[in-house]
């Protein structure tokens, strides 16, 4: 059986947790896409990169990765739409801490009374990933902090550069 899957969420930026699940449901699934949010038609979430950078950015690491099952694209919506539009029947979210576990099961809920025909699949995260998240990412990134152990090379220059701060040595 061949089942399409999404890996919706922010990416802003990717981590190496993300990466973690990426690898893990692309073993699982025979397809999957990676949903990068455009958070420009919802302009209360601010982000630190524009959609087409989070995009650049996770296709430059699936380059690397070569994962031939996983593609990556931008969307704008309902996630449970965008499943739709690619023929997914499943939409894979991780769980860090058990505090994520209340929002994943409501936001599989909703999900689920949207699109009943659309499985909702959590894997739980590594580990040696489990303090990570984008938020915290960005801010030690902003203060000059060192996260080069925490994401990709690239995304860390990125990130760096974004905010003007430099790589501790």
């Amino acid at each position: 059986m061949n089942i399409r899957a999404i890996y919706p969420g922010s990416f802003d930026p990717i981590h190496y947790g993300h990466l973690d699940l990426i690898q893990r449901a692309a073993g699982l699934f025979g397809a999957l896409v990676i949903g990068v949010y455009d958070h420009g038609k919802r302009p209360s979430k601010s982000v630190v990169f524009s959609a087409d950078e989070r995009q650049g950015m996770i296709q430059h690491m699936l380059d690397e990765l070569e994962l031939p099952n996983v593609t990556v694209q931008r969307y704008s919506g309902l996630t449970v739409d965008f499943a739709r539009e690619v023929n997914a029947t499943v939409i894979v979210r991780g769980l860090r801490v058990f505090s994520d576990f209340e929002f994943e099961f409501r936001m599989a809920l909703a999900n689920y009374r949207l699109a009943p025909k659309i499985e909702a699949v959590t894997l739980l995260t590594r580990e040696e990933h489990m303090f990570l998240s984008s938020t915290i990412v960005r801010e030690i990134a902003s203060l000059g902090g060192d996260v080069t152990s925490m994401v990709p090379p690239l995304v860390a220059e990125a990130l760096y550069g974004r905010f003007g701060t430099t790589r501790p040595e």
